[in-house]
């Protein structure tokens, strides 16, 4: 049983980065040297690396009034075909600079709503994908799904494509809890996604919930936790939700309706963790939890695991190159973002340039930081001598500010120092968060208001 005073929870509810990256997308910046950074972008593409592809589909029929994302809000259905068009020039655009013999190890459709595109559609965007790409065997390929406007076809188009894993999103299966975030979807629609995507073939299956939900309460969620668990997904992601009304203005219309209070968050939390861990998931941190015999949950025991702008994942040694607007990109000290905006995408790609909006090149203090943070939001803990020789300095020596302020850390209960290292306890994977922004050189130029808060 996880016991949490309410005490520590409001000293450590302050704003803070998911570290999907580091420095964190906030430091992405107009201003980047985008001559050496096109110049970074054409050397890495002619390695050998392993690829991770990544496509943002933006298109949503509806608003969910929660929804951080990204997206085009539209009931115009035909407005995805001149999507794939711009897809593939943007493809076009690099294939030239890729070296042909790298393989996709790891393929993503994120969005908006990826199956806002038909079947037939699904299956032109696959095509062009792999006339430009070559696949590996063992490719993870995964595709966010929306249920409520799902077909049979668009599964089996995806299977075709090459897709073995889908991550559904539900949220809440409370109707109540629905209406009131603007997103109706019965659990026959959920279940029938589900049933559908197994009987393809699908071999792995993610859910996601958010926790944070106006009308939400420990009971409702636990209700929500018992339906999802009878359709056995291998993997849940159980994000807090983001409050962010000055980025998504739609968000306002939650306040409203009265959100929960942090201490009924982390009470619906504390819920879903030991329902979640009682039924054989293990908590891997942060949002996410694995069957014990899941790659995510392998990795993390092996030490293997890898955080990146997809999450946590098996393959995060890879380069990311992601197509799309908005879309974000990640290759060796570099980090580029296309246009938000769908017309300046498309208007960059007309004038035949990669529609790169901002990006960020690493220093050398970035690339040590980046690896601490990464570990310790990984391994759950770090081991100084094992940095030592990874990172190729006197690890105590270099960082010895950030392990003094961990002192308060370990009076609170959220870590365990051992004689080499320090150890990230039960209560402190809550905190995961706020342990890492201790090596964060960024957070004292950041404002409150550009991160959401830890719980």
């Amino acid at each position: 049983m996880l016991h949490v005073d309410l005490d520590l929870v409001r000293k450590y509810n302050v704003p803070g980065p998911r570290y999907t990256s580091y420095p964190p997308a906030t430091q992405f910046t107009e201003s980047v040297d985008f001559q050496q950074l096109r110049e970074k972008i054409r050397v890495n593409a002619a390695s050998e690396r392993d690829l991770s592809l990544y496509f943002h589909l933006p298109f949503c029929h509806t608003l969910c009034w929660y929804c951080g994302c990204n997206t085009v809000i539209t009931t115009d259905t035909t407005v995805s075909g001149k999507y794939i068009d711009y897809l593939g020039r943007e493809m076009a655009l690099l294939q030239k600079e890729f070296n042909p013999n790298r393989k996709v190890t790891q393929l993503h459709f994120g969005g908006g709503t990826p199956t806002f595109l038909n079947a037939s559609e699904l299956r032109r965007l696959g095509d062009l994908i792999r006339e430009r790409f070559q696949f590996a065997d063992d490719i993870e390929a995964g595709v966010e799904i929306d249920p409520r406007r799902l077909s049979n076809d668009q599964v089996l188009a995806l299977r075709d494509i090459g897709f073995n894993r889908a991550s559904i999103g539900v949220q809440d299966h409370n109707p109540v809890v629905q209406k009131a975030v603007h997103r109706i979807q019965p659990f026959a629609q959920t279940k029938m996604a589900i049933d559908w995507l197994r009987n393809a073939g699908f071999k792995s299956i993610n859910i996601d919930l958010i926790y944070g939900l106006p009308q939400q309460t420990p009971e409702t969620f636990s209700k929500t936790l018992d339906e999802v668990l009878c359709l056995a997904p291998n993997r849940l992601a159980v994000f807090s939700y983001a409050h962010v009304p000055w980025i998504k203005p739609a968000q306002k219309i939650l306040e409203d309706r009265v959100l929960p209070t942090p201490e009924t968050k982390l009470a619906m939390l504390k819920v879903t963790i030991e329902r979640l861990t009682s039924e054989g998931y293990v908590y891997i941190g942060m949002d996410h939890f694995a069957r014990e015999d899941d790659e995510l949950a392998i990795a993390q025991r092996e030490k293997t695991l890898q955080r990146n702008f997809q999450g946590y994942s098996t393959r995060g040694n890879a380069d990311i190159f992601a197509f799309g607007m908005s879309s974000i990109s990640q290759a060796g000290d570099i980090y580029w973002q296309n246009q938000k905006d769908l017309t300046n995408y498309y208007n960059a790609i007309d004038a035949g340039q990669l529609p790169i909006a901002k990006g960020y090149i690493h220093t050398p203090e970035d690339r040590l930081r980046r690896t601490v943070i990464m570990r310790l939001m990984c391994d759950l803990g770090l081991d100084y001598a094992a940095m030592s020789r990874q990172l190729g300095i006197p690890f105590e020596e270099h960082f010895a500010r950030e392990l003094d302020s961990l002192d308060e850390l370990e009076a609170d209960g959220l870590i365990l120092k051992t004689g080499n290292g320090f150890a990230v306890t039960d209560l402190g994977r809550l905190f995961i968060r706020n342990i890492a922004m201790r090596f964060d050189a960024y957070l004292a130029q950041q404002t409150e208001r550009r991160f959401s808060r830890t719980i």
